[in-house]
Order: structure tokens, then C-alpha cells, then sequence
């Protein structure tokens, strides 16, 4: 069975952040150990009951994809066994699957966002403004309809607690420097492209999804944290894709559906989930990571 996890608890070790889901710690020689939880987020909000396994779910696909990509992007993966860096008395078994050891590196302070699809708040600002992101599109495009090619668009790393902000490449080159900002507008795309078509060949669209980059000492770029799991992308199942409407989804939709029939004002502390609706995201997450992977968890 998948472990449980809502809060790790590593005495000894410094804990630098504990975010939505991952906690992270200082490890010696310039890496980190990065613990995704099973905590999940609603608009922003950090719900009180854990989706067992999630957390491992997360991690594996991750992993997956970064091994998948290598070829394109280097990325923050050591190789160094989690249990190596775990302190006396931790149950290992609780984080082989949830964790990695990482290279610590200087985040990019932008999200970097790639849109295959017209969906979202992309199809909302289109609606209003024939653009995506300040990027023209044609006319006529409909819901979820696949765009003409992939587009980058960058926004703001927005402060615990409020909504990120999209900006153009423009501000992000003023904001980083054109030189990284091509570097990361071009892995972006690179990594997306492909993994849209090995995600198309296995019955399922990405619609959008999400990276974070960073450098190290010598300015060498690479991809970060979690990469092209149902928490940072928009996965559609192939067979229920339908132009004009927006299609269901491998991702918390299950939880906001139902957080969207309460009277609830979409801040903390957020509700409790009923057990239907904490295994039916469960079982989205692992049908994501069987149909990409060919991983099952258990």
C-alpha cells in the first residue's frame, strides 16, 4: 500500500520551506532533500485531509519525465539515495518514494508556462482580447481547441497566499535577462513538445503545464522541482477530448467540484474532504501515472 504523509518531521535537519505539498531541507554539499507530502491545495488553500499516496504519485512521475528528458534539459537529480541522508530513527520506508536528493540551485524567479491548448484563463483572456497572454491567435478559435503551435508565457512567482500574474517575454527578459529568458522560453517548449507526443501516443492530451528552473554557481540552466504531473499540468484523457467544451481531466478537479457546492469562501482553514472525494483523486492521479509511466503504485 501507498504511505501516508501530510507533514514530514526530519529532526536534525534544516528545514528551508514547507510548501503547498513539498517540504524541503539543507543537505550538506550544495543539495537538498525534497519531500513531496500527500497535502493538497484548493484555490490556494492547503485542505486539512491528506489523498494517501499522492505524494509518492507525484514524485514517481516526476522522476519519470526528468529521466525522459535528460536528453534535452538537465535537471536537479543526484542519484543519491534518499536513505543515505535520512536521519537515526526515520522510518525510510515513508519517504523511498516521496523524496529525492537534489542540487541546490538559484530558482528563476518566473513560472514558466507552456499552452498547447486553449483553455483555462488562456480562453478567457482570448475570449476578451483575441490574445493569449498579449500573443495574437487567429480568430474563431474555440474552447479547448489545440492551438496552431505550442506558446511560452511566462508569469510572476506570486507570494504564498495570492495568484501569480501573467507578463510577457519581454518583462521577463528585463526581469532575468534575455539571455536566460530565451534559454528557458526554449526548454520550456523543447520539453513540452515531446512530452506531448508521448503523452498523445498513451491516451493522453497535455493541455498546459508548468516548469521551474534554476542555475548553479556557473550559470548552467536546469529544470526543477516537480515536472509534468497532473499537480503542475492540465491532462485530458484522448477519448473524452471534445472541441467547444472543456474536457475532464486527470488533476484535483474531482476536489473543486465538489468545493464549488459548498458555502465556502475559498480561504483558510478549508474544509474536510468525504472519503468519496479524497479516493476519487486518488485514483486520478494513479490512472495519470499508470497510462504515462506504466508505474502502480502498491
Amino acid at each position: 500500500m501507498p504511505t501516508t504523509l501530510l507533514q514530514s518531521d526530519l529532526p536534525g535537519l534544516e528545514l528551508l520551506h514547507r510548501g503547498k505539498v513539498r517540504d524541503v531541507y539543507a543537505l550538506p554539499d550544495d543539495h537538498l532533500l525534497m519531500v513531496a507530502t500527500d497535502r493538497l491545495s484548493a484555490f490556494d488553500v492547503v485542505l486539512p485531509d491528506p489523498i494517501p499516496g499522492k505524494g509518492e504519485m507525484l514524485c514517481q512521475i516526476s522522476n519519470f519525465w526528468f529521466g525522459k528528458t535528460a536528453h534535452l534539459v538537465p535537471n536537479h537529480l543526484t542519484g543519491i539515495d534518499v536513505a543515505s541522508v535520512l536521519p537515526r530513527g526515520v522510518d525510510a520506508k515513508l519517504y523511498a518514494k516521496r523524496a529525492v536528493v537534489v542540487k541546490r540551485l538559484k530558482p528563476v524567479p518566473v513560472e514558466a508556462i507552456a499552452r498547447g491548448y486553449l483553455i483555462g484563463s488562456g480562453w478567457k483572456d482570448y475570449q476578451a482580447t483575441g490574445s493569449l497572454c498579449g500573443i495574437r491567435l487567429p480568430a474563431g478559435l474555440q474552447q479547448a481547441q489545440q492551438l496552431p503551435e505550442a506558446i511560452f508565457t511566462p508569469s510572476t512567482k506570486a507570494p504564498k497566499g495570492t495568484h501569480d500574474e501573467n507578463i510577457g517575454f519581454d518583462e521577463m527578459a528585463r526581469t532575468v535577462g534575455t539571455g536566460l529568458a530565451t534559454q528557458v522560453r526554449d526548454a520550456t517548449l523543447a520539453i513540452y513538445k515531446f512530452a506531448a507526443a508521448y503523452a498523445a501516443e498513451r491516451g493522453i492530451l497535455i493541455a498546459d503545464t508548468k516548469f521551474e528552473f534554476g542555475t548553479d554557481a556557473s550559470g548552467k540552466l536546469y529544470v526543477m522541482d516537480e515536472m509534468l504531473t497532473p499537480d503542475s499540468s492540465r491532462f485530458w484523457p484522448a477519448d473524452q477530448y471534445k472541441v467547444g467544451i472543456s474536457p475532464p481531466s486527470y488533476d484535483k478537479q474531482f476536489v473543486r467540484d465538489y468545493l464549488e457546492t459548498l458555502d465556502w469562501g475559498k480561504r483558510a482553514p478549508g474544509p474536510k474532504l468525504p472519503r468519496e472525494v479524497i479516493e476519487g483523486t486518488a485514483a486520478k492521479y494513479a490512472e495519470a501515472l499508470k497510462k504515462l509511466a506504466g508505474i502502480t503504485l502498491g
